[in-house]
Order: C-alpha cells, then structure tokens, then sequence
C-alpha cells in the first residue's frame, strides 16, 4: 500500500509536470509515463520517477566531461604528427651534450663557425663602365640608409639582411630555371647562391632577437624588399655580372656597417648584451657568447659573400658561365 500510495503520488507530480513541460512547448509524452506507471503496478512509478532523476543527472555530467576530454584530445593532436600513414616524421636529434635539439629551422649538421682569418680589407676596384655603375648605384643607396638610421646599427643591419637575402635566392631559382630549360648542370652554384640566402635570412633571424623592430621599421622592410626584389629579378636576367657585381659591393658596404656596429660596442655606446640562443646554435658559439661575437662571425660571413660574388662576376667578364667554374661551397 505504502509503495501504491507513493507511485501515485510520483504518477500525480510527473503529469502535473508534463502539462507544464507542454505549456511551455515541451514535447513530453504524459499519457506514456501514466502507462509506464500504472502497468508497473506502482512500483514502476518510483523506479521510473528514480530513473529520470539519474539520467537528467547524468546527462549534465557528461556535458562538462565531453567538454574536458575534447580539449585533452585537442593538445594531444596538436602535439602529435600525424606521420603514421605517410611514413614522414623528424627523427629525435640531440646536441652533443645529449639535450634535445630545440630548432627546426635548421639542423646540427647545418651549422658551422665562421673564418674569422678572412680578409675584411678587401675591394675591388672598378675597372670598367659595368663596374663603375655597380659601384656608384651602392653608394647611392647608401645615402638615405644613413640619414634614416644614423647610428643606430640594430636597426640597420635588421634592414640590410632583408635586403641582402634576396639577390642569392633569386640568382638561384634563375639558374635553376636555366639549368631545366637547357639540361645543364649548374657546376653548384644554385645551391651556394641558396645557401648565401639562408645564411642571410638567419642573419635577420638573429638581428630580430637582437632587435624588436617597431611597425614603421616593418612597413619599410615590406615597401624594400617588394621594390628590390623585382629591380634584381629584371637585373639579374639582363646582365647577370652587373649584378652580382652590385652584391659584392653591397656586402663590401656590410662590412663597413658591422665594423661601425662593433666599435660601438667597444666604445660603450651599444651594450654587450648575451647572445640569443639561436646564434649560439647557428654558429657554434661558445655557452657564453656576447653580442661582440655574434657581429664578428656575421661579418665574416659577409665578407665570404663578397668574395663569392665578385668571383661570380669576373666569371661572366670573362665571357663564360657560371657552371664552367666550381661554386664555392662548404661554406656560407
């Protein structure tokens, strides 16, 4: 009876609430739970009226756990390469004192320390029409670089090594091109002109560590290269020794700049601050290295690519090409 008198009490407040649930436009079926009940014997209506409370309960658990799993499944893919089906995945490499190592833009066996013995005093004198010109559009483009940066040898070395990575990369995909045309070998030079750029670019990768360039250092860096790029491309296809001969006197004006970089530092004017990481790295620096030593390795690097492409120039002069001679490789 006790149970009778509970399952119709529990019968009575569950239509009560469907006709509430129907007002409210609820699709509730209350004839169903009446049969439920009353065909249960009472008893139906407690184990019922048990079983909707469990489920509205556990139907606002899983919400929260759903939401909670989704995110742990999220970092977990975000964090794993789907490499399984293509066979593609980055072996695990480590330093040699056993760290992992911590870059993906270049590799341990990419890294090397730069000829700090490399003259720096050299230049080559022009000698005919090409080379004067060369020699005095550098000159000219020296000029407004020196009135917007003065001394301020972050800032200009971070725009000079947006620039100074283009002529290699566009030398490079030009040969390229000439060597699939022709079915010619490229005597290495595509990827010495290649390797000149990436060196270059983790030139600027460096200078931004050093250097936090503000928007309009940004906006000029993009007005640059986009008005460089396209003068270089139609360059290098009219007159390939002119312009490589452009790129060794603009290296040579590096040279100058980093020079001036470095006595500032020596002078006090520009703190010597701990190298990044990322150059450590690169160049194989010691655990200790200062910004001293960063600038010195990045001007003999550009002193190297002076010498390669007044070498590249006197080729042409000389009436043959590039892959008649070997490319300079093994070093940037």
């Amino acid at each position: 009876m006790k149970h009778y008198a509970l399952g119709s009490v529990v019968l009575r407040a569950l239509t009560i609430n469907a006709r509430n649930c129907n007002r409210h436009g609820l699709p509730v079926a209350a004839a169903e739970m009446r049969h439920r009940c009353v065909a249960s014997g009472g008893n139906g209506g407690f184990v019922y009226w048990k079983r909707m409370m469990a489920s509205e309960a556990e139907a606002k658990l899983p919400e929260k756990e759903k939401e909670k799993s989704g995110r742990k499944e999220e970092k977990s893919e975000r964090s794993v390469v789907e490499s399984s089906y293509w066979g593609i995945s980055r072996p695990k490499i480590r330093k040699e004192d056993g760290t992992e190592w911590p870059w993906n833009c270049f590799m341990p066996w990419e890294t090397y320390r730069s000829n700090l013995s490399i003259d720096l005093t050299k230049h080559h004198v022009p000698k005919n029409f090409l080379d004067k010109v060369a020699y005095r559009t550098v000159k000219i483009l020296r000029i407004p670089t020196d009135v917007f940066f003065q001394r301020r040898y972050g800032c200009r070395a971070m725009m000079l090594e947006t620039v100074a990575a283009v002529p290699g990369m566009v030398g490079g995909m030009l040969l390229h091109l000439r060597s699939l045309r022709k079915f010619q070998q490229s005597g290495g030079w595509i990827k010495a002109l290649l390797e000149e750029a990436e060196n270059e670019r983790m030139h600027l990768m460096t200078m931004v560590e050093l250097v936090k360039p503000k928007w309009y250092e940004r906006l000029l860096v993009l007005a640059v290269q986009g008005v460089f790029f396209n003068a270089f491309f139609v360059l290098y296809i009219l007159s390939p020794k002119l312009a490589h001969r452009i790129v060794g006197y603009l290296e040579e004006e590096a040279i100058h700049s980093y020079t001036e970089y470095l006595k500032d530092i020596d002078s006090g004017a520009i703190e010597n601050v701990p190298a990044p990481a990322i150059a450590i790295d690169y160049w194989r620096l010691p655990k200790d290295a200062k910004l001293k030593d960063v600038i010195t390795v990045i001007r003999a690097d550009e002193a190297h690519h002076r010498d390669v492409n007044h070498f590249a120039s006197d080729i042409h002069f000389l009436g043959k090409e590039l892959r008649e001679a070997p490319a300079p490789l093994g070093y940037h």
